[in-house]
């Protein structure tokens, strides 16, 4: 029984230590994470989205801001805000693992006032030391104007005043000069075609009757004719 008894005491023991021992790392765990930034809430752990932290909106990133770093990139300072953002929360991850969480307004205890936000940082490493400014986003909303184009632009014919209304200039007239420009040839004689004539063909007829030519030339060779026979005949007496 007393050895039973010792056994239980010894298991009793062992499980208390290890008790004690995880509730002093969880503890430790838990006091590594601290900032000595009084406006923002150390939490434990590495977020990148609003819904990590509890926050409704939308998760904005650093392209929505103008911003600054100091010389060793340990403070984050917010200058600015794009047109149609507004915000109600920021959060800096850095460090060996850990986030700042940073109210802006509301009925919050720790809070950021109107802008700049400056000197927003993580909270310290396990050693003690500030960390640079890792990853951070802000949560709220964005809002785009509508663009002027979305309404077609109305278009009119009607002239604005002092402004002489533009017509049609009539081109000039390059017309090429009328056939009346070119020489009338009324006065000169018709040409008869060859074949055409009264006479049936052949020249031109002008009225005059050369058939008597006939003749003459029919008398000429028969004189010829007769003075060579006689030629011939003398010579032969």
């Amino acid at each position: 029984m007393q050895a039973m008894s010792r056994r239980s005491v010894r298991a009793a023991l062992t499980v208390a230590a290890i008790s004690a021992v995880t509730l002093l790392g969880t503890a430790t765990g838990a006091l590594a994470c601290t900032t000595d930034d009084g406006r923002g809430h150390p939490i434990q752990g590495q977020v990148d989205k609003c819904e990590d932290v509890q926050q409704r909106g939308e998760t904005l990133t650093p392209d929505n801001f103008t911003t600054e770093l100091n010389g060793d990139k340990t403070r984050l300072k917010i200058v600015g805000l794009n047109e149609g953002v507004t915000v109600s929360a920021i959060v800096v991850n850095g460090g060996d693992d850990g986030h700042n969480l940073y109210y802006i307004g509301g009925k919050n205890e720790l809070k950021l006032a109107n802008l700049p936000w400056e000197n927003l940082r993580a909270p310290f490493n396990f050693n003690g030391s500030q960390p640079k400014v890792g990853k951070w986003f802000a949560c709220g909303t964005k809002t785009t104007k509508p663009t002027e184009t979305q309404a077609p632009p109305t278009t009119t014919t009607k002239p604005t005043e002092g402004t002489p209304t533009k017509t049609a200039k009539p081109t000039p007239t390059t017309e090429a000069p009328t056939s009346s420009a070119s020489p009338t040839t009324t006065s000169a004689p018709a040409v008869i075609p060859a074949g055409n004539n009264a006479n049936g063909g052949g020249l031109a007829s002008t009225g005059f009757d050369n058939s008597w030519l006939i003749w003459v030339g029919a008398l000429l060779l028969l004189a010829g004719g007769g003075l060579l026979a006689l030629l011939k005949f003398r010579r032969k007496a």
